[in-house]
């Protein structure tokens, strides 16, 4: 199994560079799992306690159970990955089960900061953005798919995004193997990456 870790800020674009790596690619041999998914379950906790936590810090993430489920992935058995309501900032109690597939994409902004999980990956990627491309990205899609209003938005960009953007993320630049640009669409870097996939596949 392949496995790849995408990493990069908020509103980067590494869904886009997943979307354009699969375009071409053998459907059913590559599976995607996403860091979302795996935000810490906060059932014990108030609506309100949960909308004060810091979700850009890598704390917020379970990442016990994303590397457990990644080995057991490799071990050529299925996991029931949790499924995230944004809205409601938990888990929802249901999963999705995830069959293990030639190539493993795993993507998220944190994931290159847990070593045990950054160790697991073959290739790891990060998405670079300029910050203003980024804001403006984050704005639209937490707007108009979160039902966020646009102070709540900024508020929280200013407080936590930003500066745990510039503390965990960023640095984590020095750990990928390939740095994709996406401030437009990148054809190269991603054509590498589809070359490296079908190699194996």
């Amino acid at each position: 199994m392949l496995i790849i870790g995408i990493a990069g800020g908020t509103g980067c674009g590494k869904t886009t560079v997943v979307n354009q790596i699969l375009n071409e690619l053998p459907e059913g041999e590559v599976g995607i799992i996403s860091q979302d998914s795996y935000y810490n379950d906060t059932t014990h906790l108030s609506y309100e306690d949960r909308v004060k936590i810091n979700f850009d810090h890598p704390r917020s993430i379970d990442f016990n159970l994303l590397t457990n489920h990644l080995k057991t992935l490799k071990n050529n058995q299925p996991i029931h990955q949790p499924i995230y309501s944004f809205v409601k900032h938990n888990r929802t109690g249901d999963t999705i089960l995830t069959y293990p597939r030639k190539v493993m994409i795993v993507e998220g902004i944190l994931i290159l900061t847990n070593p045990e999980l950054r160790d697991l990956f073959d290739i790891k990627i990060f998405v670079h953005a300029d910050t203003d491309e980024r804001l403006i990205r984050r704005l639209k899609r937490d707007i108009t798919e979160r039902g966020r209003d646009i102070d709540e938005v900024l508020a929280r960009y200013q407080t936590t995004l930003k500066p745990m953007h510039d503390q965990f993320i960023e640095p984590m630049k020095e750990y990928a193997d390939i740095i994709i640009p996406n401030n437009k669409y990148n054809t190269v870097a991603v054509d590498i990456v589809r070359t490296i996939i079908n190699e194996k596949l």
